[in-house]
């Protein structure tokens, strides 16, 4: 399996892209940046894309994506797939005609956007991958996923403070050989951190032991205005197994 990193980042800094990544070339997972990080080319040869979380940070590449494939004759739609709370959210929050056009009716002979309601805790088909969405904890419906190609896979939190049936659901996964997680903030902002449902440095130490056993932990989502003090808090506990994510990357798993 291939996860191309297209941006690892919790917001948008200079040279740092906000959350997304690209499975085996056709599957977003996630998209807070698409085409910063994509050729027109590339844009078009997607055809899913798997949402934990309508923030904008993990969305906002979606709705420039949708224009290029409107604008420049895609021969496919995008699927959008995520727990119904979420996709509903996409429905009514993003594609609604006030945020961004609603390109599930655009253009009207072949829209670009299609819907996908996936089955809490349920491991379903999503192009050439295997899918279990889990709900996470965050401040708005988030899933983290578990993503497998029938050999091996991964485990992506989204957004989440700490957890426990994510964990759990990966403990039995076999072939695993990543676990992506997010931490947002430094530990002195440990109090945001909660308010907001997000990791920290101190938070993933104790989240660890929840985590299956000899699997390398790698954290994206890191917001850039405080990326160093954050990135030398992780480089305390990477014994742990703990490194952070590469933008720009791709990873082979």
């Amino acid at each position: 399996m291939k996860l191309r990193v297209l941006g690892a980042y919790g917001g948008e800094g200079l040279g740092q892209r906000s959350a997304a990544f690209l499975l085996n070339d056709h599957t977003l997972l996630d998209g807070g940046t698409v085409s910063g990080a994509l050729s027109v080319p590339e844009q078009l040869d997607i055809e899913h894309a798997l949402v934990s979380h309508c923030h904008l940070d993990h969305v906002a590449g979606l709705g420039f994506l949708t224009e290029t494939l409107a604008c420049c004759g895609s021969e496919r739609p995008v699927t959008i797939a995520s727990l119904e709370p979420v996709v509903d959210a996409m429905k009514s929050a993003v594609f609604n005609n006030v945020l961004w056009p609603d390109f599930s009716t655009i253009p009207p002979a072949a829209p670009v956007v299609r819907y996908r309601t996936l089955t809490e805790e349920v491991e379903q088909r999503l192009g050439d991958l295997w899918v279990t969405p889990i709900a996470v904890s965050h401040t708005v419906p988030t899933a983290g996923f578990i993503v497998h190609d029938g050999d091996v896979g991964f485990v992506y939190s989204g957004d989440t403070g700490p957890t426990d049936t994510l964990w759990k659901a990966a403990r039995g996964v076999k072939g695993l050989r990543a676990v992506i997680i997010e931490c947002a903030f430094p530990n002195r902002l440990r109090t945001l951190a909660d308010i907001a449902k997000h990791m920290t440095p101190e938070l993933i130490l104790r989240e660890l032991d929840k985590l299956p056993p000899d699997v390398p932990v790698l954290i994206y989502h890191v917001k850039p205005q405080f990326f160093e003090e954050t990135a030398a808090e992780l480089h305390r506990i990477a014994g742990h197994r703990v490194s952070l994510l590469e933008q720009d990357k791709t990873y082979i798993f």
